[in-house]
């Protein structure tokens, strides 16, 4: 049975002293997103580039046994081709995925704002790689992490093949995708896919701890650093060099980069505005 309720109750948005809080909320589903909840987040993350509302956003789920189990399978696509078209054609999966999960990535990962995964629960597939694409991690001591595409024989995605391997190497990514274990928080820590691990009650405390850190800080030099760790991923030295180079002319000319010179000559904290 579909969830009846207006979007922005499955996917909430509240903003609260500057960082905005993204939370899954469809409890019926084990917080498993659908294609307009999935595409929801991607465009809270969009608009926070351009509304200046938020400096700093936390993405999390209601309840607490789960975090986000992935694709809601059980969606239906309402297609208005015509009765002689086929109901599969080659290349419509490709087109879905594209738009579908990889824009949602595109945008989690372009999101000029620091992003933190407060993972409360159970994490799988799709909704492991949406807390692991964050820029910090924080789990409870509960939550555990599922690559359940072995068991489904199913090829990983939701970019889980770029991402994995350059957070964790080969090695341990064949491992979670082919043995196909859960991977609880305290050894997704000890892999290094986890920042830090809170206990159950206290996770969305920690994570607001953290985010408004972040909301505080120099806005602009955290959008820029974000675009360069996450283009050195690919770049080659010389292309990151000029990247390099680049971001800090930008940065160059903001009101915070003056204000941290300032404040470190005066020997006082620096007073961020976050431009």
């Amino acid at each position: 049975m579909s969830d009846t309720r207006p979007l922005e109750d499955q996917v909430r948005l509240e903003y609260r002293d500057r960082v905005a809080w993204i939370t899954i909320d469809r409890p019926e589903v084990a917080n498993a997103l659908s294609p307009p909840c999935r595409d929801r987040i991607r465009d809270i993350l969009n608009g926070l580039n351009t509304s200046h509302r938020a400096r700093a956003a936390v993405i999390t789920a209601a309840g607490d046994r789960f975090f986000c189990t992935g694709a809601d399978l059980r969606h239906s696509y309402d297609d208005d081709r015509s009765t002689v078209v086929p109901e599969r054609i080659v290349g419509d999966v490709r087109r879905r995925m594209l738009d579908g999960p990889h824009a949602l990535f595109d945008a989690l990962l372009g999101c000029d704002v620091p992003v933190i995964a407060a993972v409360n629960g159970t994490a799988a597939g799709m909704g492991a790689h949406l807390a692991l694409a964050c820029d910090l991690v924080i789990a409870g001591d509960r939550a555990k992490f599922v690559e359940v595409f072995a068991r489904r024989g199913l090829v990983p995605d939701a970019l889980g093949p770029w991402l994995l391997p350059r957070i964790i190497g080969v090695r341990r990514t064949m491992e979670l995708f082919l043995l196909d274990e859960d991977l609880p928080a305290e050894r997704a820590h000890q892999f290094g896919l986890v920042n830090r691990v809170a206990p159950h009650d206290e996770v969305r405390q920690a994570a607001a701890e953290w985010a408004e850190r972040l909301a505080r800080g120099p806005s602009r030099s955290f959008a820029l650093t974000k675009w360069l760790v996450n283009r050195s991923l690919d770049a080659d030295r010389a292309t990151m060099a000029h990247d390099e180079a680049v971001a800090v002319e930008l940065n160059s000319a903001t009101a915070d980069a003056a204000e941290g010179v300032a404040a470190f000559q005066q020997r006082r904290p620096p007073q961020w505005k976050g431009y």
